[in-house]
């Protein structure tokens, strides 16, 4: 099974869950209440029709090198499967869906706070340290190298297990962000509520049953 695929089972389950958490309504986990005067909250009865701009309820989290960071690995997470047709999932903007998560002013999103931000800041780190360059400029070979050490994929070494909650935490908000794009609801066959029968009125018989025919 290739990369893509196994997130794409991920996705599939994490997405419906993670996104009505607390981002777009006040949460009913007892895990997940309000910060008090941390922002402004959505509620339970957010108006719908209204396009928010980043930012607008909440101050965001990431710093610019924490979001170039960001950007290198959802693009290795959820590399394109027909990169001729489907654009890279950083430019469906996951990593604006994973600051605002981590932003807003819920409990459950001030714990992954930090996670992701010092994960993202080590990524870094530990680039420069193996390759002498961000995480960003390495070769996708040199990327999945780090990825490997603190995916779980095979037994994590001691010095990684620190980082193991951060790139679980991490790819399942990238999957989530990713597959609630009308893209990513494509890539796992999602089509909604569509009809799917043509409906071209009632039959003659029916109309002359009830005496409009």
């Amino acid at each position: 099974m290739d990369r893509r695929q196994a997130i794409k089972w991920l996705g599939a389950a994490v997405a419906a869950a993670a996104v009505t958490d607390s981002v777009l309504g006040a949460p009913k986990e007892p895990g997940a209440k309000p910060i008090e005067g941390a922002g402004k909250l959505i509620g339970t009865d957010p108006v719908l029709n209204k396009q928010y701009v980043a930012g607008e309820l909440w101050s965001l989290t990431l710093t610019p090198t924490q979001r170039i960071a960001a950007i290198a690995l959802i693009d290795l997470i959820l590399p394109s499967d027909d990169p001729a047709n489907d654009k890279p999932a950083s430019q469906l903007g996951v990593q604006d869906f994973i600051d605002e998560w981590i932003s807003a002013p819920y409990e459950n999103c001030a714990a992954d706070k930090p996670v992701i931000t010092e994960g993202l800041d080590w990524i870094d780190a530990e680039s420069t340290k193996r390759f002498q360059k961000k995480f960003t400029e390495l070769s996708e070979a040199q990327k999945c190298q780090i990825a490997d050490d603190i995916c779980g994929k095979t037994p994590v070494k001691k010095e990684f297990k620190a980082h193991q909650n951060f790139f679980g935490r991490f790819r399942s908000l990238a999957a989530s962000g990713y597959y609630t794009t009308p893209q990513g609801m494509k890539d796992v066959g999602y089509v909604g509520n569509r009809p799917t029968l043509n409906f071209d009125g009632p039959t003659p018989e029916a109309l002359k049953h009830l005496g409009l025919a």
